[in-house]
């Protein structure tokens, strides 16, 4: 089923922040959507200089301007044919999130839960934000977290240190007792599983499949590499794509992107050397392997 409506190529309003420098966020985000042939309404929860990965940074919070956009875009009689949200800034940015949800009710609704990685919270996240995110990915069609964030929204202690990998049963269990919070279908990237593989794995709830995607291993860990994922996924749904197939087109890109990245010495700190890989998505596609988890 495809999302795609009213303008023709389909519409998804991006519900992220926009960081200066570092490759995340709307600044991946808009690039990769549009030239997947879908246009990109952003709305931006907080503007940073850089990516909180830098440390102390210059922000500026955008709740107050969430709801008159919306308020705007609904006079306009404005349709979009998803609704995509990241990274938020409060507590209230939920609320709003929740709210253009239900404005939007035939909407493909993705969340990628932004709360941390590598066994820890990013630092403006509180508690109460991740409580509460819980309630976002309830509603969701698709939520696309990384191992702490599944752990975050299922309520377990998970950290770097303490990190096992997975069998397969085990995988099938944390991804079914995260659909069973509500959202149709779930995507864990870089889940580490006990044949020695790193995959992204998937559920989808309606059909009762299970898939998985298997990684090359980089020896670098780059900033943006979720947000890439995500929006790969989030076009590839737009376009028609089963899970499966958005799955192996979001993991072939993301992998060129940081091979790509990692040939020329790139700092991960700067995100991935998207640019020069955007043509991928136009061209004739080379894609991954997948096969059921």
């Amino acid at each position: 089923m495809t999302h795609a409506g009213m303008s023709g190529c389909g519409r998804v309003a991006a519900i992220h922040d926009i960081s200066g420098i570092g490759r995340c966020s709307l600044t991946v985000i808009i690039p990769i959507v549009s030239a997947m042939g879908i246009q990109v309404c952003p709305v931006p929860t907080a503007v940073l200089s850089a990516h909180t990965g830098y440390g102390e940074i210059v922000m500026r919070d955008l709740t107050d301007y969430m709801m008159p956009a919306l308020a705007h875009y609904r006079r306009l009689g404005v349709e979009f044919d998803c609704i995509y949200s990241g990274f938020l800034a409060t507590e209230e940015q939920i609320d709003h999130c929740l709210d253009f949800f239900a404005a939007y009710p035939d909407a493909l609704k993705v969340v990628d839960p932004v709360m941390g990685d590598y066994g820890r919270t990013y630092s403006t996240y509180t508690d109460a934000m991740c409580r509460r995110m819980v309630e976002l990915a309830a509603v969701a069609d698709i939520i696309v977290p990384n191992m702490t964030e599944a752990a975050i929204l299922l309520g377990e202690d998970y950290t770097a240190e303490t990190a096992v990998p997975m069998t397969a049963s085990q995988a099938k269990s944390r991804l079914v007792r995260l659909a069973q919070k509500g959202p149709k279908m779930i995507v864990i990237t870089s889940a580490e599983l006990a044949d020695g593989t790193i995959c992204n794995i998937g559920y989808d709830k309606i059909h009762n499949s299970f898939w998985k995607v298997v990684c090359d291993y980089v020896p670098k860990q780059y900033s943006g590499t979720g947000d890439i994922f995500a929006s790969v996924i989030t076009g590839g749904l737009m376009k028609g794509d089963s899970l499966p197939i958005a799955m192996n087109r979001a993991t072939s890109f993301t992998e060129l992107a940081v091979k790509t990245t990692f040939s020329y010495s790139g700092d991960p700190q700067d995100g991935i050397l998207l640019e020069p890989c955007l043509g991928w998505l136009t061209a004739a596609q080379v894609l991954k392997d997948f096969a059921p988890l």
